[in-house]
């Protein structure tokens, strides 16, 4: 994305005023963080859209409930197969949100590891090689959290630091990439890792048939990803082995709140755990300030939206994805890694945006040079942003 155009006008004092210099771009700082690895894990219980829809309904709608607007919801979605944290039969099982978070316990702690472990392989390194381990997850809790638990499991180091993430849902996979590159500019000799976990489908509220309920089972999705990040003085990407290994590098990283937003989205918890917030504002929002903010942000760094090569982003639901390409200008194809992934997991929360960069980084991976934007939306109501360069 372009820096701004600067424009040198001599004094008026001068006899002869010079012509305005040419537009600069301003230098690219020196990457501090290299994306050394992304592995996806997704649990083994696999469906298709249009055989969870009645399922679902016998879940959370009462006997003999019209099921005109779930099936609508369903059919609109944008996704057609999701993997789920358990098989659909056991779901009804599920009689307290104790029951709920002990599945997501044992299920988390397994994607989990296969997760981080898939990660480091990719990256040529061992657990005992990770200096932090970030741990994002907002669809469950545990105290000690799934990242005290993984490391020593795992044979981490006893002074590896950790940082459990609850709350920042969606956007943690992009806000928990930012943190990363935070600290890997103060520790630039270490190595991070990025574990999301998130399983959706436990959180889903039986007999609740409001809208955002509904929306919920339409959309959401169950998986984990690890993202192994190396600072500048680590020989970033130097042992790395596996599709993609050098990069790409994090340039610059922007955080947003928008005010007076706390209610579009999130949990109300209660006695029956996660209930989700879904407010039907979330697109008008977007529509009205993200693309502002995002093009004053490519701008610090002399670059405009025709600079990004490549798009990710998380994967909100069709309406949110068709407002980012609106409020951006974007080529219809833009956010077709996000379609994609919408269609063939759903919407995975935070594991969503690193599922989309591991499939460019294997599968699409861009050109040396080429500038990327990596994008999320979250509770608060904020988004964050990571500028990439590959």
């Amino acid at each position: 994305m372009r820096v701004p155009v600067i424009v040198d006008l001599s004094s008026s004092l001068s006899p002869s005023p010079s012509p305005p210099t040419a537009p600069r771009r301003r230098a690219v700082p020196a990457a501090a963080t290299t994306i050394a690895a992304v592995h996806t894990v997704l649990p083994p219980h696999r469906y298709a859209q249009e055989d969870l829809t009645e399922p679902i309904g016998d879940l959370c709608l009462s006997p003999g409930a019209n099921r005109a607007v779930l099936r609508r919801l369903h059919a609109s979605a944008g996704v057609r197969t999701r993997h789920l944290a358990l098989p659909i039969e056991r779901y009804a099982g599920l009689g307290d949100f104790g029951q709920s978070n002990d599945a997501w316990m044992a299920a988390g702690l397994q994607l989990g590891e296969e997760a981080l472990t898939g990660a480091l392989k990719k990256a040529g390194l061992r657990p005992a090689d990770v200096d932090l381990l970030v741990c994002a997850s907002s669809t469950g809790v545990a105290a000690p959290s799934l990242d005290a638990r993984l490391a020593g499991r795992m044979g981490m180091r006893s002074d590896v630091k950790r940082l459990p993430v609850f709350g920042l849902g969606c956007v943690a996979g992009a806000a928990g990439l930012a943190r990363v590159h935070d600290y890997l500019r103060g520790h630039p000799d270490d190595t991070a890792v990025l574990l999301t976990v998130e399983l959706c489908s436990l959180t889903l509220q039986q007999r609740d048939d409001s809208r955002a309920n509904l929306v919920a089972g339409a959309l959401f999705g169950d998986g984990a990803a690890a993202l192994v990040a190396r600072g500048s003085g680590s020989g970033s990407g130097s042992g790395c082995a596996g599709p993609g290994a050098a990069g790409p590098s994090v340039v610059a990283t922007r955080s947003r709140l928008y005010p007076d937003t706390e209610r579009l989205l999130g949990w109300d918890i209660g006695a029956d755990g996660f209930r989700v917030v879904i407010d039907a504002g979330v697109p008008g929002i977007v529509r009205e300030h993200f693309g502002r903010h995002l093009r004053a942000f490519l701008a610090e760094h002399g670059l405009t939206t025709d600079d990004i090569g490549t798009w990710m982003c998380h994967p909100g639901g069709p309406r949110v994805l068709s407002a980012v390409t609106d409020t951006l200008g974007l080529p219809g194809d833009a956010l077709d890694s996000a379609w994609r992934s919408l269609a063939a997991v759903g919407n995975m929360s935070s594991a969503s945006v690193l599922h989309i960069l591991q499939s460019i980084r294997e599968s699409r991976r861009p050109e040396p040079g080429t500038w990327a934007m990596l994008m999320a939306m979250g509770p608060g109501f904020c988004s964050e942003l990571v500028l990439l360069r590959w």
